[in-house]
């Protein structure tokens, strides 16, 4: 009999921050893995590319994290769609690069809004469905893992609002899988390392800081966004039914390294 812990197929999958950088490559990979996806962005130029490039088994959707009902609408699209959610990848997310003394506190806000409180708002929508869904094997209705950070680690310099709102997201994949466990619902991260996006790209790519980063990482290169669909097809199959309230870290190295 062959090893199946590994199999997603079949499973309906949510990813938000799903048309473009990492969230979009995990879409793509979960797709090509035989998932179902609905890949939301608050970006509708971006979704109706996204639902070309995965093609008519899968569906796109318009979604702003920050905004309860928008967030609802797009988990009504995809239960309506396919009938159920059975993971939730939330890759939705910001940074700005600002001396925290010159930072307005309504950008601190805005990116903790999105960054964490959208977590918040995506993990709670998505829940209140799997919490109704029948139970698969080991009693499981489903599973969520939250995009953390090297930020939630350690401190990279004039992105403040970003690690704050990153190291919160490590709290609060603690906390919903300890909450959650137990009616059938795990809650689990993946914290990339250093990865080129539309995100970061103009901090990292041919800059002195990016340089850094480089050097610190022991495999001596940035990651590549598709290098981390391997950890987000386990962290959503079968073969992680006992994995709860971890985040696992792709970063080629960079936080084993000291000195």
């Amino acid at each position: 009999m062959s090893y199946k812990g590994l199999d997603v197929s079949g499973k309906v999958c949510l990813v938000t921050g799903g048309t473009s950088g990492i969230g979009r490559e995990i879409a793509l990979g979960l797709a090509s893995a035989g998932a179902r996806v609905v890949a939301g962005s608050s970006n509708p130029e971006k979704v109706s590319a996204i639902k070309k490039e995965l093609g008519a088994e899968h569906d796109g959707v318009a979604v702003n994290v920050a905004d309860e009902s928008s967030v609802k609408g797009a988990v009504e699209l995809a239960v309506k769609r396919f009938g159920r959610i059975d993971a939730l990848i939330n890759a939705a997310g910001v940074i700005k690069k600002q001396p925290s003394m010159e930072m307005p506190a309504d950008e601190f806000r805005r990116i903790v809004e999105i960054n964490l409180t959208g977590t918040f708002i995506t993990n709670q929508q998505v829940a209140r469905v799997m919490k109704d869904q029948k139970p698969g094997a080991r009693g499981e209705r489903g599973c969520i893992v939250n995009i953390a950070s090297l930020n939630s680690y350690v401190s990279l310099s004039e992105v403040l609002a970003y690690a704050a709102s990153k190291s919160g997201v490590l709290g609060l994949i603690r906390g919903l899988a300890n909450e959650w466990g137990p009616i059938g619902i795990r809650v689990n991260g993946i914290a990339p390392g250093v990865f080129p996006t539309e995100l970061n790209r103009k901090l990292i790519e041919g800059t002195p800081r990016g340089e850094w980063l480089k050097n610190h990482t022991p495999q001596g290169r940035f990651g590549e966004a598709q290098e981390l669909v391997g950890a987000a097809i386990y962290l959503i199959s079968p073969a992680a039914s006992f994995t709860n309230g971890e985040t696992i870290i792709v970063d080629g190295g960079f936080l084993a390294r000291g000195v």
